[in-house]
């Protein structure tokens, strides 16, 4: 007699949980943790997110760890509580407390600030964070009381919204692309004022098409493996790779999509030259991704998932 994680581990394996992270867990933790509930070892994360914050955490299951690099790459939105006249270390309020200066600012000077970012800009990534300087995570040389000169790197704030403010607090929502630190923009913001600033909380509230009210915490998983619904809480892959076109192989073509080959367009129905589409077999059975080779004039595999 199977039990309820047994019976649904067939419909679990493949594709991604919306998990909503809480205080206190780092993202590897969060995969520790779903490894024991679900019992399955092909899990993977989607985008790292400090201890301190919490959010929205897509985690990849069994074959959908192959959307990981897909998904990584997509823009996320934070709903942020910026503190003035505080700098930190860490640039966020665990740290420890580097100056403190009277918050004289008015509130048209902090929308003023705060707006200048919006764009693409050049972000000098913290000391401590994850990133390798020669095989060496900066916040292990951070905490070595070492600081090293790190390079600026391109990041998009797509917008920049205030939600609240009451001085010296800011609670600010922010739309960006993928590499960006919001406890490094709280602390521009402030310097760029004169007064510092530091991160004070922080809620990612989408990932790409993933978003708070969909996501679970890991309680709510384990009662979904108890209660046997936890296949009902998982998006397909297809689901996730719903924006490309579809394209459907002859029965010709068959043999070729079933080793990841490439296909000529007389093999394929549809004909959607486009940069990335959903391949099926003749059976309606998906596949992968393909993308349109101009030079090649052939569809060519990008990322396989059954075949």
């Amino acid at each position: 007699m199977k039990n309820s994680l047994q019976r649904s581990k067939d419909k679990i394996m493949d594709g991604i949980l919306v998990i909503r992270k809480e205080k206190g867990y780092t993202s590897h933790d969060v995969v520790a943790k779903l490894r024991g509930i679900l019992h399955m070892k092909k899990i993977g994360h989607t985008g790292t997110l400090d201890p301190a914050a919490e959010g929205v955490l897509p985690v990849a299951l069994g074959k959908g760890t192959r959307l990981v690099e897909l998904l990584t790459e997509k823009e996320k939105t934070y709903e942020a509580v910026l503190r003035l006249g505080v700098s930190t270390d860490t640039q966020d309020m665990t740290g420890a407390v580097l100056s403190e200066k009277p918050v004289t600012v008015t509130e048209e000077e902090v929308r003023e600030a705060v707006g200048s970012f919006v764009g693409e800009q050049q972000q000098v990534p913290p000391m401590y964070s994850a990133l390798k300087v020669n095989g060496k995570k900066l916040y292990e040389l951070a905490r070595e009381g070492k600081t090293i000169e790190r390079k600026p790197r391109p990041v998009v704030f797509y917008e920049i919204r205030i939600l609240d403010m009451e001085l010296s607090l800011v609670r600010i929502s922010v739309t960006c692309s993928k590499g960006t630190y919001i406890r490094t923009l709280c602390n521009d913001i402030g310097e760029k004022l004169g007064c510092g600033g530091a991160m004070e909380e922080l809620l990612r509230t989408r990932s790409g098409n993933f978003t708070l009210e969909e996501s679970m915490t890991l309680s709510q998983v384990e009662e979904a493996v108890a209660d046997g619904t936890i296949g009902e809480k998982l998006v397909s892959i297809e689901d996730v790779l719903s924006m490309y076109p579809v394209l459907t192989c002859t029965p010709e073509g068959d043999r070729l999509l079933n080793n990841g080959n490439p296909l000529p367009e007389e093999l394929v129905q549809g004909g959607s030259r486009e940069e990335k589409v959903r391949m099926y077999k003749s059976s309606g059975n998906f596949t992968g991704i393909y993308g349109w080779d101009e030079r090649k004039q052939k569809y060519v595999p990008i990322r396989m998932f059954f075949v």
